[in-house]
């Protein structure tokens, strides 16, 4: 465990120096000059260039790259559903020179849906829960449902098909959670992407879908997608009239995705502190919360026992859903 509040770069420099003595001469590249980093810094993104986390973790690297006097590198490593980037991660030198960014799912959600997965959700710890982001749940105006009540009540007389970014995604949880709520059935129609899923909708390939609100809300402005709610605990600031499915009497379909920066388990803590510090201060900007605003991204900020404890907790509620819907993949 490490402690909620980081230390100041100062502090940690001194940490890493007095932590030199107790390792010894094997410590490692990251503590080699008893500063960290003194070389550049692998930022592995899990999914493809464009998406949030990308977007997230370039606009972060960018500050670093200023702020800590080294260049940081993002490299993607996307495929399933997180796993391959999270494997190398786990595989890497534990040194805070190699730094996954992704979601949350990856750890609580994988190790219960796929047979085998190359690591544990153990091999890492959190640096940070850096943002938090709802989903938007919507349907195709020619279905005629304009409220989560009416969507309720139309699935227990007629089978509905809803798209999601993909097998284990947040949105193919949100189905599960609904499934498992109202006891009726919506069909889960995986597609590769965000961006399919929500042309899907709007064709009318399927009924509905539970996505990223960005993709969702320009087709809903224009007529093409009726919003029926958001699944984080507050309103969205970028479509603020829409409820949260809290509010409408659906406490149990609240889901936040969890951007997360993740670090191989034997890093040295005050290594991590330096990353925790770095990323506050990167994302306590005023540009940086403006630009999250714009991909319906909240700052969180858990470190240490409070992340663990978050990611615990939706590992323990994913799991029952997986077992008791029969999820699985690979």
């Amino acid at each position: 465990m490490f402690n909620d509040r980081p230390l100041t770069r100062r502090q940690s420099i001194a940490a890493v120096t007095a932590l030199l003595v107790t390792l010894g001469p094997g410590a490692g590249q990251a503590l080699a000059q008893g500063t960290y980093p003194d070389k550049a810094v692998t930022f592995v993104n899990t999914f493809p260039p464009g998406g949030p986390s990308d977007i997230l973790a370039r606009s972060i690297a960018s500050v670093l790259d200023t702020t800590l006097k080294q260049h940081f590198i993002v490299e993607n490593k996307p495929g399933a559903a997180g796993n391959i980037g999270a494997d190398y991660v786990a595989k890497s030198r534990p040194d805070g020179y190699t730094v996954l960014f992704g979601i949350g799912t990856t750890f609580t959600v994988n190790p219960h849906l796929y047979k085998s997965i190359p690591f544990k959700a153990s091999d890492f710890k959190p640096v940070m829960i850096l943002a938090t982001s709802g989903l938007l749940v919507g349907v195709n105006p020619t279905t005629g449902i304009k409220s989560m009540s009416e969507l309720v009540a139309r699935a227990k007389t007629k089978t509905l098909n809803f798209s999601s970014g993909g097998n284990g995604s947040p949105g193919h949880l949100e189905v599960a959670l609904f499934n498992e709520l109202t006891k009726d059935k919506l069909v889960h129609i995986p597609f590769k992407g965000n961006s399919p899923a929500v042309s899907a909708v709007v064709s009318g390939e399927v009924d509905g879908g539970v996505l990223a609100t960005p993709g969702m809300l320009p087709f809903v402005k224009a007529g093409k997608i009726t919003a029926l709610a958001v699944t984080s605990r507050q309103r969205s600031k970028l479509a603020p009239d829409i409820p949260t499915v809290a509010e409408l009497g659906y406490e149990a379909l609240q889901q936040e995705v969890l951007y997360v920066a993740m670090v191989p388990a034997a890093t040295p803590e005050p290594v991590v502190q330096v990353l925790q510090q770095a990323f506050a201060d990167a994302l306590a900007r005023p540009d940086m919360r403006k630009h999250m605003g714009v991909l319906d991204l909240q700052f969180d900020g858990a470190t240490g026992a409070a992340a663990e404890k978050r990611l615990a907790q939706d590992s323990e509620r994913f799991g029952h859903i997986i077992q008791t819907t029969g999820m699985k993949l690979g």
